[in-house]
């Protein structure tokens, strides 16, 4: 489900590829202390600049705090500050000595579950924050549930507020014995790690602590830093949805004709054979390039410019597949849909699907079931319309054949956008599980 997909990155002369960067959601209940998490990473890892300090200094003032307040680091609007709460996802961008980061700081409360899947759709790791003295309640639950659904490949639960439990070994073992024993009955491919941390003194954040000698993991930042980024897709499986058609208006480059877009999966080299959809014929790579740099291969989340050796007619919307792995076709697929819109989806209207760069009329024919937000299961649905935050199992039709990946198998070409047909006003985002 993925609500972005820009990524900036560095060149070389031959191969390319991004795992440097590593994109982080932090969820978990209200008061868990994810706003003064990230502002612990971005304090003590010294990545705040000196304005930023000078706004959380006069906040210290403005609301008479005795220390500084390191949630107002990600807590950017006025009613967050003075709720002590986060409403919105803020996102925040750092590196350390290793790698490039992008943060996500999502909502705890229930009625946010959107802005939750908003977050999640583009992370390769979330932080579960756990407090301590609480131990896994229901939204930490509800959080991580969401974050598998999502396809989130590695899963960190951070058991914060340590210092409140005089850091006690049995405290954090027995919270991390009912997380592993919640999580034998999701089916899942993530990979789970647990740390215990207080974001507020500072615990296994950046800096190993001193007060719990019988961790013997390393620190928060130090853990990411050297997370390797899964790629739950097959070298072989290359999908690349064409956003661009590069025709410079230059006597220069006037035969030249190039495809723009981002790789979604697999990669790509010179001379291999590619299939277009949805024309289905297939032809050569004859060139590929990063800005001026003519390069040998690409890996998921560049964004390069292919040059073909055959005229084909490719458009915006067109997708560039590995001849030898093919994705799925269909004009009615079965799909996960999140609502993002106060005004309910409802069966038999007509809204516009955006896949793969690609849009599409749609009607929803069939609102099988809706997750129960508290029990997490999926459960036969008595109406024919879904609520904002409303997560269900629905059969869409397509005005036009699509072509798709199960979301299990290629984030991007197994998601997509629900808008509306007047307005493109975003109303939903979905998942295509069969």
């Amino acid at each position: 489900m993925m609500l972005t997909d820009e990524k900036q990155v560095n060149t070389k002369d031959t191969e390319i590829n991004d795992s440097s960067v590593l994109r982080i959601v932090t969820a978990g209940s209200v008061d868990n202390g994810k706003s003064t998490l990230i502002g612990r990473l971005l304090y003590d890892s010294k990545k705040i600049l000196q304005d930023q300090l000078e706004n959380i200094e006069a906040a210290k003032e403005r609301y008479g705090n005795e220390e500084i307040n390191l949630a107002f680091l990600t807590d950017g609007l006025r009613a967050e500050r003075e709720q002590g709460i986060t409403i919105d996802v803020a996102y925040r961008y750092f590196t350390s000595d290793k790698r490039k980061y992008i943060l996500a700081d999502c909502p705890g409360h229930v009625q946010y579950t959107k802005n939750m899947v908003t977050g999640a759709s583009t992370a390769d790791a979330a932080i579960i924050l756990i407090d301590a003295k609480a131990g896994f309640i229901e939204q930490s639950r509800r959080h991580t549930y969401l974050s598998l659904l999502l396809g989130v490949s590695e899963v960190i639960f951070a058991i914060n507020k340590m210092d409140l439990m005089d850091y006690s070994e049995s405290v954090y073992n027995d919270i991390c014995s009912d997380i592993k024993e919640w999580l034998k009955s999701e089916d899942s491919n993530s990979n789970h790690h647990f740390i215990p941390i207080s974001a507020l003194e500072g615990d296994n954040i950046v800096n190993e602590s001193e007060n719990m000698p019988w961790f013997t993991g390393e620190s928060l930042i130090h853990f990411m830093d050297k997370l390797e980024i899964q790629q739950n897709l097959e070298l072989d499986q290359f999908r690349y949805p064409v956003q661009w058609v590069v025709r410079p208006q230059s006597k220069d480059f006037h035969d030249f004709r190039g495809y723009a877009g981002t790789v979604a999966s697999g990669s790509l080299k010179l001379g291999d054979e590619v299939t277009v959809f949805p024309s289905g014929l297939s032809t050569k790579v004859k060139a590929i390039k990063i800005g001026d740099k003519d390069i040998e291969s690409v890996s998921p989340g560049l964004s390069p410019t292919i040059l073909l050796e055959d005229d084909l007619d490719i458009s915006r919307g067109s997708i560039l597949c590995a001849k030898a792995n093919l994705p799925q076709s269909s004009n009615k697929v079965n799909a996960v849909l999140t609502w993002l819109n106060t005004n309910p989806a409802q069966t038999g209207r007509r809204y516009l699907m955006k896949h793969n760069k690609r849009w599409i009329k749609v009607i929803i024919d069939d609102l099988n079931n809706e997750l129960n937000l508290q029990s997490l299961n999926f459960e036969p649905s008595e109406s024919s319309s879904l609520n904002l935050n409303g997560i269900g199992k629905v059969s869409i039709n397509c005005s036009e054949e699509i072509y798709y990946d199960l979301y299990k198998n290629n984030k991007t070409t197994g998601s997509f956008i629900i808008a509306d047909e007047s307005s493109f006003e975003t109303l939903g985002a979905g998942m295509i599980v069969e």
